[in-house]
């Protein structure tokens, strides 16, 4: 049973390629870096080097695989996000249609199912439908806002502001990426899976941005305040910085897009996922600013 890992170094794949040594499986991870890999784990997998823009290296690298777990590798940041999104999957969804792969198992989000006006989340939709066009078995994963978007703030948070351009009022489902690491290695090893399957990976609980401010207080033994802004001052600020008019855009989108999305699958005992914001803040945020 060969299962094929990309972006094995992030929080989600370092995750899923842990727990997959731990049941007996030794996976093939897809990494542009071998060094990033610990010497333990480089010891235990097949590394195969290169980048996943690279075409024939994806081919090769999944042909006559059983099950590949995919992961968007394009930064927001990117120029025309979107289409190079979906020119990076194009080799893994012409070898799923070519049946050389059984099963994907594709990082996607919530906000996909609306299939357009999403940002940079578009690119996910449009995966997913290429995917289901294949004939091969694919799950995807709608996953909830990541804890680990947090960092993304730091220097703010060091000021006591945390600052967001959703709506602050409105709850939304927000994951520890380690538990969509423990959703994604269950699903690799189950074969009871067939067809097209959707699940969606939700955290423990919804919340608005005013109840992280008050988690983040608590977690971080500092005052956080609420910093809104809206969807023009934070395309000024990323034009600022540099980015291209379609990252900006794609960005803004993902904000804009999911701000009163209510999620194709509701929570209930197989989206729900146990690490609460405030324990991951204590353990991995507050550490970070008291350095």
């Amino acid at each position: 049973m060969t299962i094929v890992v990309t972006t094995p170094t992030g929080h989600v794949g370092s995750r899923v390629v842990r727990l997959l040594l731990q049941a007996g499986v030794r996976p093939r991870v897809l990494v542009r870096d071998p060094a990033r890999l610990d010497e333990a784990t480089r010891a235990r997998v097949e590394v195969r080097q290169g980048d996943l823009t690279d075409a024939e290296f994806v081919r090769d690298s999944v042909a006559g695989t059983r099950t590949v777990f995919w992961v968007d590798p394009t930064p927001h940041t990117t120029a025309d996000p979107i289409e190079t999104s979906l020119r990076t999957a194009a080799p893994l969804i012409a070898a799923a249609r070519a049946g050389e792969v059984g099963r994907v198992v594709l990082l996607s989000s919530i906000g996909a199912e609306k299939r357009h006006g999403v940002g940079h989340i578009d690119a996910l939709a449009g995966i997913e439908e290429q995917l289901d066009a294949t004939g091969a078995d694919v799950l995807h994963l709608r996953c909830a806002y990541f804890f680990t978007n947090l960092l993304f703030g730091l220097e703010g948070l060091s000021q006591g502001v945390l600052t967001t351009a959703f709506d602050p009022d409105h709850p939304m489902p927000w994951v520890d990426p380690r538990d969509i690491g423990d959703v994604v290695a269950a699903r690799l090893l189950s074969d009871s899976w067939r067809g097209r399957v959707v699940q969606a990976v939700h955290g423990p609980e919804d919340l608005t941005f005013h109840q992280v401010a008050r988690i983040l207080t608590e977690a971080l033994g500092r005052p956080i305040q609420l910093g809104p802004v809206n969807d023009d001052a934070t395309r000024d600020a990323l034009r600022a910085a540099g980015l291209p008019p379609s990252a900006v855009e794609g960005m803004v989108g993902m904000t804009a897009g999911t701000r009163d999305l209510v999620p194709e699958q509701p929570r209930d005992l197989l989206t729900t996922t146990p690490t609460p914001l405030s324990a991951w803040a204590h353990a991995h945020l507050r550490p970070l600013l008291e350095g």
